[in-house]
């Protein structure tokens, strides 16, 4: 039996499903790990562009399923654990990062704590501050009702209120917690075995709380452990989106009908109450944005690029090419001018682009980590001149190469 089998599932993001492989496959060294890609229905050519990015004979541990159709986050990860024979299996979302420890760290804290059902990380968003959705509280009708009518974001470090976050623990020590996001997700096979694999009720969101709720009622425990991986979408969506809100809320709400139906009615309408009253404000906020917008038109911003590494020449073209605004530092892992210090020179620059050739994930995520910089992480590959950002991705064409 392998130490781990990782599902990622996939929709119309080649480019960070692709690094986030080539991230998978650094932290797989020395261990027993076998990779799915699930792809629901991409309309961006990711299978054809996984396979000649990833060929079986380099890759021999990765399988790339077509599923045909969007199955949804739930039932595509379903589909890839039945063909899993890992001990453990990583439910990991294909907008991550991982460093070259992430997996080592994460099997041997699992080893030593037989009783672990699932097992979630420390998530930096792309400026490297933490992403709160790190740590949950099992969402209670209390704790459901305190998120949603904006409780919690008003008294984010109180127990009594803040429950949902779990603001009020140290991000920097390993913790019992109840909600493991669904974006990095270990879990124990024999656990999943026993409690069943995700609600396919849920097609998108609420699925890592349902199973994360049923491994505690399967008498597991769900640990946090502060290994860091980057996570570029934080929560995924725009939380002032109409969609996000009626979707995930919806999905909230299905959770509590699910578990909580000896609940009165008295706390049931407060929660559906709070429901619609943010997704009023969501259509609201979106009104006036795309109102003051059109009245108002920002002003264009200059894309202003650091790129640290020693290919420069390639990393200009690029810029060149896009019309971006670029500065070069000449650096690799091995001087100070690649670390935290660079960060400060580099006052200007909106995103700092790290050379893939000279630094690796864990170099890039160690320098951003105290998130008081005010930079962006940017990832640059000279084997195809791509650049990744968590806004955009730059790939340059090859007749512009040299």
């Amino acid at each position: 039996m392998k130490d781990l089998s990782i599902i990622i599932v996939s929709y119309n993001v080649k480019h960070y499903l692709e690094q986030c492989l080539h991230s998978v496959f650094a932290a797989s060294e020395g261990l027993e790990v076998e990779v799915f890609v699930v792809d629901n229905a991409s309309t961006d050519g990711s299978t054809d562009f996984l396979r000649q990015r990833f060929s079986h004979s380099d890759y021999p541990n990765l399988r790339i399923i077509d599923s045909g159709n969007n199955l949804g986050f739930g039932k595509a990860n379903n589909l890839a654990v039945k063909m899993a024979h890992g001990r453990y299996v990583l439910f990991l979302n294909p907008d991550t990062v991982i460093t070259e420890h992430t997996l080592g760290d994460c099997l041997r804290f699992a080893d030593a704590h037989p009783q672990l059902g699932a097992l979630g990380v420390k998530m930096l968003k792309d400026n490297g501050t933490f992403a709160y959705e790190s740590r949950r509280g099992l969402p209670t009708p209390w704790t459901a009702f305190c998120k949603m009518s904006g409780l919690a974001s008003v008294f984010p470090h109180s127990r009594l209120f803040g429950r949902y976050y779990l603001r009020y623990l140290d991000k920097e020590e390993a913790a019992e917690i109840d909600i493991i996001s669904g974006a990095f997700m270990m879990a124990r096979r024999e656990a999943l075995e026993k409690v069943g694999l995700f609600d396919e009720q849920f097609f998108m969101y609420g699925e890592d709380i349902d199973l994360s709720y049923r491994l505690l009622l399967g008498g597991y425990k769900n640990y946090y452990l502060p290994t860091p991986i980057l996570h570029y979408k934080g929560e995924s969506t725009q939380k002032n989106s109409y969609r996000y809100v009626h979707v995930f809320y919806q999905a909230m709400l299905l959770f509590f009908r699910k578990h909580y139906r000896q609940a009165s009615l008295l706390l049931a309408l407060p929660v559906q109450m709070a429901i619609l009253g943010r997704a009023l404000c969501a259509l609201m906020a979106r009104k006036w944005n795309g109102a003051r917008e059109s009245l108002f038109p920002p002003r264009p911003q200059a894309w202003r690029c650091c790129y640290v590494g020693r290919n420069a020449e390639q990393a200009l073209a690029l810029a060149r090419h896009f019309g971006l605004e670029m500065t070069c530092v000449e650096a690799d892992a091995t001087t100070h001018e690649g670390g935290h210090e660079m960060l400060e020179e580099a006052r200007e620059a909106l995103f700092v682009a790290y050379d893939m050739e000279q630094f690796n994930y864990g170099d890039v995520l160690r320098n951003f980590a105290d998130g008081t910089h005010h930079r962006y992480m940017g990832f640059f590959y000279p084997d195809t001149s791509t650049l990744v950002t968590g806004g955009d991705i730059y790939v340059l064409p090859d007749n512009h190469r040299r």
